[in-house]
């Protein structure tokens, strides 16, 4: 394995070799690499879901080499280097596993769970102070995650507080005032104002974080649901398209309750599989 990973890293240092290495990756940046990064993420994220085992293998061999690139641009850069992620890695993977590598004692997931936390709250509040900034139950939570990852892990930091409702109940009451609200909005006389327009945006925005705090409470991630939510949208709408091609139609010809019928008849398919 070592031998495996030193002539990995070998091959990133060849390609950033100032003199003998590939252009576009001297041309690098910590912040150029990013948005290649989570692309390579995300096309990780769809090969688990559709269990295309080739897939995953040739993804986190991709996710891997962001790793290993990033880090060597760091090096580059005198900030630090791979041996430095992997040591930084390790210490982090002891400190949050007591039960296994201090031998504390859990009786449950949610005792785990609970552990896991106060020890991020722990580090959390050591970057505080170390950094002179004030500290907050929110600190430490991206804002470059997509909004529906970004915000369950807000509601549960604030929950944790005892900021949450009560019941399911309380939740849907609450989006049924929120969608009220964005009516209401819709129904403004400003019609197409700018601050109109702002103010349906916001309201769009409150039903949404409902909708992402209901799924927090049944246990949904928000992200998935809504991947696959479109995947389900894609398939059946491609159905449609087939199905109209076949008999020489066009979607943009047929009148709604046409395409609503083939819509449905896609879902009956779906559930026959």
């Amino acid at each position: 394995m070592e031998k495996v990973l030193l002539k990995l890293l070998d091959i990133v240092a060849c390609l950033r070799d100032p003199d003998h290495g590939c252009s576009w990756d001297l041309q690098q940046t910590l912040s150029s690499i990013v948005p290649h990064t989570l692309e390579e993420i995300y096309e990780l994220a769809e090969a688990i879901e559709n269990e295309d085992y080739d897939a995953v293998k040739d993804e986190l061999g991709d996710v891997l080499f962001q790793v290993l690139i990033l880090s060597k641009i760091a090096e580059d850069e005198e900030q630090f280097a791979f041996a430095d992620v992997i040591e930084n890695l390790s210490e982090k993977l002891v400190r949050r596993h007591p039960h296994i590598f201090a031998r504390e004692k859990f009786f449950s997931i949610a005792e785990q769970q609970t552990s896991w936390e106060q020890i991020k709250r722990k580090e959390r509040a050591k970057k505080c102070l170390d950094g002179g900034a004030s500290q907050s139950i929110l600190d430490g939570i991206s804002i470059a995650l997509p909004a529906l990852v970004r915000a369950p892990k807000l509601q549960r930091r604030a929950a944790s507080l005892g900021f949450d409702w009560e019941n399911l109940e309380a939740v849907f009451s609450k989006l049924d005032e929120e969608i009220k609200e964005l009516q209401a909005e819709l129904g403004s006389p400003n019609g197409e104002s700018e601050s109109n327009k702002q103010r349906i945006e916001a309201e769009m925005g409150d039903v949404l974080l409902v909708c992402t705090n209901l799924a927090r409470r049944l246990g949904v991630n928000s992200e998935t649901a809504l991947r696959k939510a479109n995947q389900r949208f894609e398939t059946r709408f491609r159905y449609i398209e087939l199905q109209l091609s076949q008999q020489g139609k066009r979607v943009k010809d047929q009148d709604l309750d046409s395409l609503q019928r083939l819509w449905e008849r896609a879902k009956r398919q779906e559930k026959r599989l």
